[in-house]
């Protein structure tokens, strides 16, 4: 299986602005981390342009 979705822990402020873009809600926000559930993921890039810090990039499949 081919990630699709990474996440620089380093740049993230956990402001959870991918969490409510993704329109097939792949993301989720606990205490310490953004989780994605690469299942659901479909590399659509929302989450990637809605990040106003560029901690996320998605790679196409």
């Amino acid at each position: 299986m081919v990630q699709k979705f990474s996440l620089d822990s380093s740049k993230c402020i956990y402001c959870a602005g991918c969490v409510s873009v993704c329109p097939v809600l792949a993301l989720t926000l606990n205490e310490t981390k953004i989780l994605c559930d690469e299942g659901k993921c479909i590399a659509c890039g929302t989450c990637e342009k809605g990040c106003p810090v560029a901690a996320i990039k998605i790679t196409k499949p």
